[in-house]
């Protein structure tokens, strides 16, 4: 493990303390100075430790896309997006290091799949309830906030985007404590890993062993406002229909899509002839 570290340490993006401050958040962050978040500067602060000096970096990894779209936020503000894309890469390349440790004998498929069962919205968003991450997430005032802090896809987002926040904050070292903690220490760890989360990999495969060519995900609608849209999407194989699934985010209807094609598969395949 500490080869790991000194590894990374050695990269040429790891950031010196100079350029480290450059990459932060300007501290000013609009719904800090509103006085808006005291309990949630609390609850940051108990979940990660006393943060670096930029606490505005944690507010905006619980900062929900509806507050950027919602016509009554009073300051130019970011929603988690961008540290959701930064914290899903950290995320995965930490696990991605702890399962390549933890079982040396797992071929590179073993791995993937396992790495796919923790990292998928289902799991992460599992994480982020036993966190009570819902609770703190920030959101526009028109925003439909029951749906939001229950939802899959905002609990998932905001997770990954506290990992991309630590990881800005206080570095990688830090971002893997946090990981080892609240996920791979977590009692559904082991139960993450035995089941069966990933249903496209599940259709890939199906269709890889019966030499059929790869599913085709296609958009077939998509609805509601900006910050809470639903896309439709369908799987087809081969010309034929499989699935369709409807959420929040692509990669979530993707899967609900390839969960109902497998149910039909193996509904076909156990029938009597």
């Amino acid at each position: 493990m500490e080869q790991f570290w000194q590894k990374l340490a050695s990269f040429a993006f790891h950031r010196t303390e100079e350029n480290f401050v450059t990459a932060r958040i300007e501290s000013d962050h609009p719904l800090a100075s509103a006085g808006l978040c005291d309990s949630t500067i609390e609850y940051i602060r108990n979940l990660v430790g006393e943060p670096g000096s930029n606490l505005s970096l944690y507010l905006t990894a619980l900062t929900h896309r509806s507050v950027v779209h919602d016509p009554a936020t009073p300051h130019p503000i970011e929603s988690n997006q961008r540290l959701e894309f930064l914290g899903d890469s950290v995320l995965g390349l930490l696990i991605s290091e702890y399962l390549f440790t933890r079982f040396p004998d797992c071929d590179e498929g073993v791995l993937s799949s396992n790495r796919a069962k923790i990292v998928n919205r289902k799991s992460l968003a599992g994480f982020a309830r036993t966190l009570n991450l819902g609770d703190h997430l920030l959101l526009g005032e028109s925003a439909d906030h029951l749906k939001i802090r229950t939802s899959e896809s905002a609990l998932a987002d905001a997770l990954e985007s506290l990992i991309g926040a630590i990881y800005l904050d206080r570095g990688i070292r830090a971002a893997f404590e946090f990981i080892m903690k609240h996920l791979i220490e977590h009692v559904n760890f082991n139960t993450i890993v035995e089941s069966e989360h990933n249903h496209k990999s599940r259709l890939i495969e199906y269709t890889q062993s019966h030499h059929l060519p790869p599913p085709v995900y296609t958009v077939i609608a998509e609805n509601g406002v900006e910050h809470e849209k639903t896309f439709t999407i369908t799987v087809t194989c081969d010309g034929q229909l499989l699935g369709s699934g409807t959420a929040p985010r692509k990669k979530d209807a993707e899967q609900l899509a390839a969960r109902e094609a497998m149910e039909r598969i193996t509904a076909e395949e156990i029938a009597p002839h």
